[in-house]
């Protein structure tokens, strides 16, 4: 039986913290599915295909890694991929109430899915999308968060949102 796990997240955009984890989950699971999500509560820089884009150039190498798009709940696009984990970071313990909460519930819809919480290393323990954003946005230098073909298209999206 190969064992599959979903990354599922909005990765908006990805950060050296993402990678460290799609890298440990592949390195335990058979295949691993990053899967790009829509947030209702969060207004994305990047369109899905873009986020998806920078995905796969930083981790597209990574044998048994998929990239897709989710729309609706975990736990139906778990059923429908074949997945029997999902993959969570954890990168601080004020992650772990909100975590282990969508944990509880996917639980409760799909007893079978189990939830797996990973944690990055250290050096990323701090580290989220926002951040980045914000760094970005007044100009700081985001070389040590994202790989080099992220901040390129952050100092795109930037310079392309300062003309408008």
């Amino acid at each position: 039986m190969n064992k599959i796990a979903i990354y599922p997240g909005t990765f908006d955009p990805i950060t050296y913290g993402h990678v460290d984890i799609i890298q440990r989950a592949a390195a335990i699971f058979d295949r691993v599915i990053v899967a790009v999500a829509t947030n209702s509560q969060k207004r994305p820089l990047f369109t899905v295909a873009e986020r998806m884009d920078m995905i796969r150039h930083v981790v597209g190498d990574i044998p048994h890694l998929e990239i897709d798009q989710i729309e609706g709940l975990l736990v139906d696009y778990a059923v429908e991929r074949g997945a029997h984990a999902v993959i969570r970071g954890l990168r601080a313990v004020s992650d772990f109430e909100f975590e282990l909460q969508m944990a509880l519930v996917n639980r409760k819809l799909n007893e079978k899915l189990i939830t797996v919480f990973l944690m990055p290393h250290e050096k990323y323990s701090y580290l989220n999308s926002s951040i980045v954003k914000e760094l970005a946005q007044f100009g700081g230098n985001i070389e040590c968060f994202v790989p080099k073909y992220v901040q390129e298209k952050i100092k795109e999206k930037m310079r392309n949102h300062e003309r408008h």
